[in-house]
């Protein structure tokens, strides 16, 4: 008979999660009909239960790591060429210092994410420090304090429930930063108040790691409806090919304050094309970008799946015209389906500057892209 441990039952557990997902959140319970769709699952699933690993398997907030949430192989919760995200564990029994440098982003910000203890999903933000607020070195490099005593200046407040921060570096350039290894900025955290070292593992320890472990991938996949029946916030649409007013999200779970979004599905057929008008407002930063309806983007590494404003070619009069198509239509501005017939749009616009004009999007036959 096998030894009887905390961790073999919380380990036992994880596995009757993985099997739940599969044969409920993998189906037609949530809206999967084909065999693409339950592909599509099986590979969103092991990316969440990946980046749980990496991310809250260790995770102690007397003792905090920042580690990288998404890369180009490892896609959850709404990731983009344009971004590199790390987060780090936190309480507000605790003070930190954050230590690092703009690493060449045109924007960065550190957010206090609340409510998502034991692995959950962060019900609101708590708070957010960017590098307008900061004073930076010469070479861009910063030093924070989080949590304790306030700070006239370079400190990031810890309510009760905050267990998280993120921070955001966003870049415009040519190509997908995310998708290059030697563009990682540096960052570190260190927990002012913990004792020198921790205890080593033990049953209890091991069985929480695995449970926090498991709490992540349903908190994220089971817990959630299917989007459809989803009560979206206002910036996000359900009708295809048509985008909502661009807003703000408030203190919407891991949104960016500073941002302002606009979201809604595509639908074209294997002979259309998605034609998409506007103009880039003033703002820090912008970008547009495919996903999956597991907000997983689409292959920036390889192929053209989002454009920022500097990869986007403009018209004379200042305004864009993309082309959302599943094959190169020989214009600018093409975003690439991967021959996808559904998938999100995403819009994000940084520290905007006065109105935002609502992109304009119409379903044109392929053959007639060329023609404008």
């Amino acid at each position: 008979m096998s030894v009887q441990t905390e961790s073999r039952k919380a380990f036992r557990e994880l596995i009757d999660l993985l099997n739940e997902v599969d044969a409920r959140w993998a189906s037609s319970e949530w809206n999967l009909q084909s065999a693409d769709d339950v592909v599509g699952a099986h590979r969103a699933a092991l990316h969440l239960l990946e980046g749980a690993l990496v991310g809250h398997l260790e995770s102690d907030p007397r003792r905090p790591v920042f580690r990288r949430i998404v890369t180009p192989t490892r896609k959850f919760s709404g990731d983009n060429a344009d971004a590199i995200y790390f987060d780090a564990p936190v309480s507000a029994d605790h003070s930190y210092i954050v230590r690092g440098s703009m690493g060449g982003a045109v924007y960065f910000s550190m957010t206090a994410e609340r409510g998502s203890d034991g692995g959950g999903v962060a019900g609101k933000t708590g708070g957010v420090v960017n590098d307008e607020t900061l004073d930076l070195g010469p070479d861009g490099r910063f030093e924070i304090r989080v949590g304790g005593p306030p700070q006239e200046r370079n400190w990031l407040a810890l309510l009760p429930d905050a267990t998280r921060i993120t921070t955001r570096h966003y870049y415009e350039e040519e190509t997908a930063v995310a998708a290059d290894p030697t563009r990682e900025p540096v960052l570190s955290i260190e927990c002012t108040d913990a004792a020198a070292a921790p205890p080593a593992p033990d049953d209890a320890s091991v069985a929480a790691s695995i449970r926090r472990v498991a709490q992540v991938v349903r908190t994220r996949t089971l817990d959630q409806p299917p989007m459809v029946d989803a009560e979206q916030p206002a910036f996000v649409s359900k009708i295809p090919n048509q985008f909502p007013k661009p807003v703000k999200p408030g203190d919407f779970g891991l949104a960016a304050f500073d941002a302002a979004y606009s979201m809604a599905p595509y639908v074209i057929g294997p002979d259309q094309a998605l034609v998409m008008t506007g103009r880039w407002p003033a703002c820090r930063c912008a970008n547009v970008t495919l996903w999956n309806r597991h907000l997983q983007s689409y292959d920036y590494a390889n192929r053209q799946v989002s454009l920022n404003r500097k990869q986007t070619r403009l018209e004379a009069d200042g305004s864009f015209r993309m082309v959302i198509a599943h094959r190169d239509p020989g214009v600018p501005n093409w975003i690439d389906t991967e021959e996808r017939p559904f998938g999100l749009v995403f819009w994000r616009f940084m520290l905007p500057d006065g109105e935002i004009e609502t992109p304009q999007a119409r379903v044109v036959p392929f053959a007639e892209i060329a023609q404008g």
